[in-house]
């Protein structure tokens, strides 16, 4: 593994020449209120190339949702440059390079499972998917719902739902997938059973995967690599390639070389506050 702890933002940036999916550079966000200015991230650089799977790892507060907010097209930076497979945040978005999956699933309950996953087709002015596209069908099919296609929210379990969520994102074939902590209300089972299911539908796909989370553990068995911020005001601290095997199980978490990593993270989020 290689880490790579209080490096010049600019370095950061050029670890991942190339055909970039995410490209960061010294940005900058100040959030101004009657009272005060905040500053929730700080000359914050880093690159992700396409395809690849980026952690965003730290303690609360410390912009890890503000960022990706930022790649989203949801909040403009203050100073600083972010591209998106070479364009503008705002170009991306409208030309549907990205996916957005949020902490609640934020299902129509009047709507089934299918007809939730086919709502952004009726709101997003594209009534017809592009041709070779999957359909809603094979979506569900895709995280695991095949033969739950007509059920309502109420009937499926939260991981149910936020599969539901993660088929309505990857519609349409986005080139990148932002996940703001899809997973960190459900119980540990569950957890561990969708992190597995995330990965096989990230190498399915080839979709590019930015991933916010507060767990060590889900950062380090997700990623390819895992950005570490620290908070106030919110900056890299770390960027730490990750040396596990592309094809990962829940076992590889009783691993040395897993453990050791884990401890690597843990020592990089101690400085972080």
């Amino acid at each position: 593994m290689t880490v790579q702890a209080m490096i010049e933002p600019e370095a950061l940036a050029a670890s991942r020449p190339g055909d970039a999916a995410v490209d960061c550079r010294n940005v900058t966000v100040r959030f101004v209120t009657e009272r005060r200015t905040v500053t929730a991230l700080e000359n914050v650089s880093f690159c992700v190339g396409s395809g690849g799977f980026l952690s965003l790892l730290g303690p609360s507060g410390c912009g890890k949702s503000t960022l990706l907010r930022v790649v989203a097209d949801l909040v403009a930076p203050s100073s600083g440059k972010v591209a998106v497979f070479g364009q503008s945040p705002q170009e991306a978005r409208l030309q549907r390079a990205l996916g957005f999956v949020f902490q609640d699933a934020a299902l129509l309950p009047w709507r089934t499972a299918l007809q939730n996953v086919e709502l952004s087709l009726e709101v997003g002015g594209r009534p017809r998917l592009p041709s070779g596209m999957p359909t809603p069908r094979e979506l569900l099919k895709l995280v695991g719902l095949e033969g739950w296609e007509g059920s309502f929210p109420h009937e499926l379990s939260g991981g149910m739902r936020q599969r539901v969520s993660i088929a309505r994102a990857l519609l349409g074939g986005p080139r990148l997938l932002l996940m703001d902590e899809p997973f960190g209300a459900l119980d540990e089972i569950t957890r561990d059973r969708l992190n597995e299911e995330l990965r096989r539908i990230w190498r399915e796909t080839g979709t590019t995967i930015l991933f916010v989370t507060h767990s060590v553990y889900e950062a380090l068995f997700l990623g390819e690599q895992v950005l570490v911020l620290a908070a106030n005001p919110g900056r890299v601290a770390s960027l730490v390639d990750i040396d596990l095997p592309r094809e990962r199980t829940l076992a590889i978490r009783e691993t040395p070389e897993f453990m050791r990593t884990a401890t690597i993270l843990r020592t990089a989020l101690g400085g972080t506050e």
